[in-house]
């Protein structure tokens, strides 16, 4: 009777084994963001996964809001996941606007801030990039100029 199933029960292990409700790896990822040498805070850190090649949809993105310290923990977004998709990932860092109420329609105008982010770190196409390891990393940082 037992070696009847036993072929049953290996395809099941094999199709068990393979399925997953989330097919990317991810590994936890933080780190410090600092422009010109002071840490910047209340400042979104994104990382979005780079497509290898043949591949459509390299997985979901992640963000981060810096400290006062300029630290940061990644979360996939749409999970309650904190970490990064592993593998190679295109970087934008840019001001965090807190969501606003969302029963309120008046027009608001953006507050001058004391510190400006520049522009080639906030655009789609940022220079910045960031391979993130299999094992997770601690000091994804990163050094902003002016």
């Amino acid at each position: 009777m037992l070696l009847r199933r036993l072929p049953l029960l290996a395809v099941l292990a094999v199709f068990s084994a393979g399925c997953s409700s989330d097919p990317y790896k991810s590994a936890s990822v933080s780190g410090r963001v600092t422009l010109n040498g002071q840490p910047l805070a209340d400042a979104e850190v994104m990382f979005q996964p780079v497509a290898l090649e043949g591949s459509i949809n390299p997985g979901p993105g992640s963000y981060g809001i810096t400290d006062a310290e300029g630290r940061y923990t990644l979360k996939l977004i749409g999970k309650e996941t904190k970490g990064a998709v592993v593998g190679k990932h295109k970087v934008r860092i840019g001001h965090h606007e807190p969501p606003g109420d969302p029963f309120d329609d008046t027009p608001k105008k953006r507050p001058k801030r004391a510190i400006q982010i520049p522009a080639k770190y906030q655009q789609p196409e940022a220079a910045l990039e960031f391979d993130v390891p299999a094992g997770g990393t601690t000091s994804a940082d990163f050094q902003l100029t002016s």
